[in-house]
């Protein structure tokens, strides 16, 4: 039948274009419509026979779309709901022998030994995004013992993100983000407790972001940045900013309230084009590499390790394997932090 015929090579266009999938839907919904208007209408007519069937098997059609898409949303429900039954081990004031084992790395560690490792466990830290940088980022956090992770994200999980974002599966697609990474930090280490939220943070969430240790911001647009760096300056929080495209990444810590400058210190103005990875493109391998730095960069800053980044941008030139660190500074006339 030409109306199959059509629905399918849309199928494949969207597929091929990347079309985002209300825009699918919608076009298919448009198809799916005329030819009921049409079998409705006129059903004698050559054009409906030319489309071919009847009402009754377009109407068909739609119920079987409607069973899987309700098939789709109860497995969605149940997953929502399974998540928070993976309940965090109940933890003494003092490190358990699983913990110490667990952790033993970095007992040894000078820098970090067991006062460093008590400090990662009692941190309180905000990481926004479980997409490219995010799964690395909550993988490590995770696995090093960072006790309360409170993780940020409205998005969906889609078969594009799999190429970069390796705390999901293949089975997770169209589950929230936040959940499924939650789920996965939860079963690498129980004895941490996250909180996933499925909603953006913007600029006047500075309650939300109060009293927190860092924030870690793995987003990819610069308007969400910004108001992710304008909430973290109105709290006085630190903000461990990463951003990568194609080959390249850069690292850097935002911290005003201690002297170091905003991302507005940096970058006053948004640029002209803010290309995400869809349209940029990315290296599969790179948000691992930045993500996992950033990761090191917030056990260095919880612990008191080492020298951190603030004043200080790092930016890593994947396809050369060059690296280099510039110095930052405040903006006194920053329109965000400046005094």
């Amino acid at each position: 039948m030409l109306g199959l015929w059509i629905i399918a090579l849309l199928l494949v266009f969207g597929r091929i274009t990347r079309l985002p999938a209300r825009v699918m839907w919608a076009l298919l919904g448009g198809v799916w419509a005329l030819m009921l208007a049409l079998q409705l209408t006129v059903p004698d007519s050559g054009l409906a026979r030319a489309f071919g069937g009847n009402a009754a098997g377009w109407l068909v059609l739609a119920g079987l779309v409607a069973v899987v898409f309700a098939y789709r949303a109860g497995l969605r429900r149940l997953r929502q709901r399974a998540t928070p039954e993976i309940e965090p081990v109940a933890e003494p004031d003092m490190l358990s022998d699983s913990e110490i084992d667990r952790y033993a790395r970095h007992l040894v560690l000078h820098e970090i030994g067991g006062s460093g490792q008590m400090r990662l466990r009692q941190a309180k830290v905000l990481v926004i995004g479980a997409g490219g940088l995010g799964s690395p980022i909550c993988l490590y956090l995770a696995g090093a013992g960072v006790g309360n992770v409170t993780l940020a994200d409205d998005d969906v999980v889609s078969l594009s993100n799999l190429q970069r974002q390796v705390i999901f599966r293949d089975d997770l697609r169209g589950e929230p983000k936040a959940y499924a990474a939650a789920e996965a930090m939860l079963r690498l280490n129980p004895h941490i407790k996250v909180t996933p939220l499925i909603r953006r943070i913007i600029a006047k969430d500075a309650d939300l972001i109060a009293g927190l240790d860092l924030v870690i911001d793995g987003t990819d647009s610069f308007a969400g940045r910004a108001a992710i760096n304008a909430a973290c300056v109105a709290a006085g929080v630190p903000l461990l900013s990463g951003a990568i495209g194609q080959w390249e990444g850069q690292i850097t810590l935002f911290d005003p309230a201690r002297g170091g400058p905003c991302m507005n210190c940096l970058f006053p103005t948004a640029p002209q084009r803010d290309a995400p990875c869809a349209e940029a493109g990315v290296v599969g391998a790179l948000p691992g590499v930045i993500g996992s730095m950033m990761a090191l960069e917030a056990i260095k800053h919880l612990t008191g390790a080492g020298q951190g980044l603030r004043g200080r941008m790092m930016i890593f030139d994947g396809l050369y394997g060059e690296s280099r660190m510039i110095g930052t500074s405040q903006n006194p006339a920053c329109r965000v932090c400046g005094q």
